[in-house]
């Protein structure tokens, strides 16, 4: 028998997979770690309503009508922020996620179960109430649901509606570093409390924003092939 095959193992022989393939999104119990400092803020980041992702148990592209907050991965794709490749460990491990807790490759019914119960938010972490009225502002101006809108008007409107997508993408891009000093918050912590940059995200509508050296954006079309959404 195959051990090294998950239908066939019975416990973890800690090969990496799952930390390697994808970080987990966070659920309501877990909030506890952040609050004790298990976890950092700045090793976190926030899927707004709208926005593209690849649900895990699902298996497919789905627009998520819930917020998410997930654990950075590292640059090289999918590896969760928290893995070692050198020990091959979580560094976290004693204080790790509900869904990593619950995750076993070979038996996925526990992993289902907790990815099902109450997700955290935002606003179950975030008390200080300046900030939470700027997150609804910010939430409102540079929807998902507003830029998907602009995207569909490109076809009928042309440069109209690129001018009016480059004019959230500019507001989105200068917003966070004036925010992230005039609050003195580390500007690592803006993608927790905003989402990811609505320059990275714009791939989901296959689009990219190249940057010029005066400091304006172009916005051309994206090779499909290049555009990974992450996993919930």
């Amino acid at each position: 028998m195959d051990q090294g095959s998950p239908n066939h193992r019975t416990h973890c022989i800690r090969c990496g997979e799952c930390c390697l393939a994808s970080s987990p999104t966070l659920q309501l119990e877990d909030v506890a770690l952040i609050e004790n400092g298990a976890i950092d803020k700045c090793r976190l980041y926030t899927i707004r309503v709208g926005e593209l992702v690849r649900n895990p148990v699902l298996e497919k592209l789905t627009t998520t009508d819930k917020e998410l907050i997930k654990i950075r991965e590292k640059s090289h794709a999918g590896v969760c922020v928290y893995y070692d490749e050198e020990t091959r460990a979580c560094s976290i491990y004693e204080h790790r996620p509900l869904q990593c807790a619950a995750l076993a490759c070979w038996d996925t019914t526990l992993f289902k179960e907790a990815y099902n119960t109450p997700k955290a938010g935002r606003k179950d972490i975030v008390r200080n109430g300046i900030l939470l009225g700027l997150m609804e502002a910010y939430d409102r101006r540079c929807s998902y649901g507003e830029l998907e809108a602009c995207v569909k008007r490109i076809e009928g409107e042309g440069e109209k509606a690129i001018q009016e997508i480059l004019k959230l993408l500019r507001y989105d891009y200068h917003f966070r570093p004036f925010i992230s000093k005039k609050m003195d918050i580390t500007p690592e912590e803006m993608d927790f409390l905003f989402g990811r940059p609505l320059i990275d995200t714009i791939h989901m509508f296959g689009l990219k924003v190249e940057k010029q050296g005066d400091g304006s954006f172009i916005l051309t079309t994206l090779d499909s092939r290049s555009a990974t959404p992450p996993s919930p």
